[in-house]
């Protein structure tokens, strides 16, 4: 080729990141999965979350507009792959207003709880939109003819999400006689007596004995979030609970019960729940999920040790990354608290999936090797990295490094926010490594930003973007690497929506 062609072939960009440096366009299919999976909703470090509000709104109305079926498969797939809640429901409700017919196809499968049902609510009438019509009026019902349980009847008619599950009922006036009993009980109060759960629960919140409290919690198996919201809580009370709590629950309270002071009592039942493979695989617990748990209780060495193995464990099941790879983490100050924290989990995750086959680097606007081992616990390892943030961000320096050394790798996995204001573009030095050392090697960038722009155009050879965090990553790097394709191309070829429920 020559240098005239060479260097005119080269896309150019077409905008600039946050910080200014040019950048690509991404597509709008591509856009529209970033946003769903990275929760735009939330503030960043460039920023604030009223503008990505707005964004988001005008992200999902031109999604909807162009291809309403892809945005409905998206949706979809944000919720029961990525596990997002607030922006798949965002989604639906403007996919309400303009298909009504597609909205009515994919409600069950993005409203999965009440929770779900309750922001619906709260964002549609955000919208101007008072509680919609009479189609999704009977969309909510059968949702709930089908759904509803004395469970959730006691759980979500609260008013903490503006709106209660009675509200609801009166809204959108459910018609079923199997769940007769629980539409009087929501809307009057009335208890009758083949509701038994609902029964012990209103017992439970007036009663002040705790030995009629613990037996009324087993007679009603009343799970502990309704415990919780209706009597005084003592340390018995929370001591009965503990061999009732789901594991992500369990997880999520064990800072609660140190304060009650019945954790190390627990000890035995609590390792082998938090630590058995089976359960972390039925609960999807994301790995960073044990790190809040591990910032408040990593003074107790047990504690300390019971996390340690548990986020070891939940990679266990996950596929193997074939071929030898280079993970590149970004570790400037744009990534610092949160960011970090869940992408160096990912990173010393990914290295131990590649069987320690591969590289392990760090970079700001210079490149550290992380020296990662495959017997160190991913915690202590990232503890270490955690530390380490700061400094501006040159994304082409690892791959500068990397073809300066001629090291072969058939895989580069780059975690990063991609807000990029030093060296050379990212591409230019990926094109250079592809010419001087590998042709055929696959990148991927693993974006946990919202940002809009790319640090490589949607026509790079064997490059995929990986918007978001979640245990579909590593599932999606492997299948991709295997000939998979794009998590677009993937959202378009799957049936998302059916009988198929998970």
């Amino acid at each position: 080729m020559s240098r005239v062609k060479q260097a005119f072939s080269v896309p150019v960009p077409t905008q600039k990141n946050e910080d200014g440096f040019p950048a690509y366009e991404r597509s709008l299919e591509e856009r529209y999965v970033q946003m769903l999976l990275t929760n735009t909703l939330g503030n960043t470090f460039y920023a604030s979350g009223q503008r990505l509000l707005e964004e988001a709104g005008e992200m999902h109305a031109s999604m909807i507009e162009a291809d309403p079926e892809f945005a409905a498969k998206a949706l979809v797939y944000a919720r029961q792959n990525g596990y997002m809640r607030t922006q798949p429901v965002f989604g639906l409700v403007k996919l309400s207003a303009s298909n009504l017919p597609l909205f009515k196809k994919i409600f069950s499968d993005v409203i999965l709880t009440p929770a779900d049902l309750q922001d619906f609510f709260t964002i549609l009438k955000s919208e101007g939109r008072g509680h919609g019509g009479r189609g999704i009026k009977s969309t909510v019902a059968r949702w709930l003819n089908n759904n509803l349980s004395e469970y959730w009847a006691i759980k979500y008619n609260g008013r903490g999400r503006g709106y209660s599950l009675t509200d609801i009922v009166k809204l959108v006036h459910p018609k079923s006689e199997e769940k007769n009993a629980l539409y009087q009980y929501l809307v009057s109060g009335k208890v009758d007596e083949s509701l038994k759960q609902i029964k012990a629960y209103e017992a439970l919140k007036t009663s002040e004995n705790v030995r009629e409290q613990m037996e009324l919690i087993s007679e009603g198996k009343l799970p502990h979030e309704v415990v919780t919201g209706a009597t005084k809580m003592s340390p018995e009370l929370w001591d009965s609970l503990v061999r009732t709590m789901p594991t992500f629950a369990l997880l999520r309270n064990l800072a609660t019960l140190e304060r009650a002071g019945v954790l190390d009592k627990n000890r035995e039942f609590i390792v082998s729940r938090l630590n058995d493979p089976e359960a972390l695989t039925k609960s999807k617990i994301l790995p960073f999920r044990f790190l809040d748990a591990y910032r408040v209780l990593g003074n107790k060495p047990w504690v300390k040790d019971m996390l340690r193995n548990s986020i070891e464990l939940t990679f266990q099941n996950l596929p193997e990354i074939p071929g030898r790879t280079a993970i590149f983490l970004d570790i400037s100050g744009s990534m610092s608290g949160d960011p970090i924290r869940v992408a160096s989990v990912a990173a010393f995750a990914l290295f131990k999936k590649t069987g320690g086959h591969g590289l392990l680097w760090l970079f700001n606007t210079h490149v550290y090797d992380a020296v990662p081992s495959m017997y160190d616990s991913i915690l202590t390892q990232s503890e270490g990295v955690c530390r380490r943030v700061g400094g501006g961000t040159s994304s082409d320096a690892p791959f500068k490094v990397l073809t300066t050394k001629r090291e072969k790798v058939d895989n580069i996995i780059v975690i990063t926010d991609e807000q990029q204001n030093s060296g050379m573009p990212l591409y230019k030095r990926l094109k250079k490594y592809q010419e001087k050392v590998n042709p055929d090697v696959k990148t991927f960038i693993v974006d946990i930003s919202s940002y809009a722009s790319a640090s490589v155009p949607k026509s790079a050879k064997n490059v995929w973007y990986i918007y978001g965090w979640s245990d579909q990553v590593l599932q999606f790097i492997s299948s991709s690497i295997q000939g998979y394709g794009s998590m677009v191309d993937a959202i378009k070829e799957k049936q998302l929506w059916g009988p198929k429920r998970n």
